[in-house]
């Protein structure tokens, strides 16, 4: 079966048809994470590319993965339990200090619709929250944002009580916000650093080695 109109739906950010077509989908048979997969997420990988390169902005990128997020809730009660696949574990939040959230929303709206399951602790995020969580949810990558040059110091303190919890090792470090550079992410020892939230799903995915 052709997902293109489901495709097509989801880029288009048309919420009503991109659920229609998932119904549609559901009831030919289709088996759900194959809908997720081979439509849903592939329609957000064209929406990533076409935001990093410039030629949509936030709004549509928003829309469009809102209009995913509608479609995976009609997908759900056609898997099995715990049987909906993800890309990996990201645990994602803004640094201890900092109450801005605006970047780190639509970079988990993006991650969400490039396949991965987030575990959001939202703003003033101290470390040993991000640690626990990391623990908890074994995840693969941990996503840090500030919008304020004073809390970006917090990202260090967190990359160090990685590695003092013997964590460092299992978990890829990925840092942004307005202030934040390539420069300073390598200065500070984050794996990588993303300017944007279509830079974060393909830093993420180069990072995990996910085409």
């Amino acid at each position: 079966m052709s997902y293109q109109a489901l495709l097509d739906a989801v880029i288009k950010g048309d919420i009503k048809t991109a659920k229609e077509e998932t119904l549609k989908a559901v009831d030919a048979g289709q088996n759900a994470q194959d809908i997720l997969d081979q439509g849903l997420i592939e329609a957000m990988n064209v929406v990533g590319d076409r935001f990093s390169k410039g030629a949509i902005f936030v709004p549509q990128m928003l829309r469009s993965a809102k209009t995913m997020q509608e479609c995976v809730e009609v997908l759900k009660p056609h898997f099995q339990e715990n049987a909906m696949t993800t890309k990996g574990n990201i645990v994602l939040g803004t640094v201890k200090g900092d109450l801005h959230d605006i970047g780190k929303n639509q970079v988990r709206m993006m991650l969400e619709g490039a396949g991965f399951n987030i575990i959001d602790l939202g703003v003033d995020v101290a470390p040993e929250v991000f640690v626990n969580n990391i623990k908890e949810a074994k995840a693969d990558v941990l996503g840090m944002s500030a919008l304020l040059s004073t809390t970006m110091p917090s990202m260090t303190h967190k990359i160090k009580e990685l590695a003092d919890s013997g964590l460092r090792d299992t978990v890829k470090v990925i840092i942004g916000g307005a202030p934040v550079t390539r420069k300073y992410a390598e200065d500070i020892g984050a794996d990588s650093y993303a300017s944007d939230a279509g830079a974060a799903v393909h830093e993420t995915k180069k990072l995990l080695n996910i085409t």
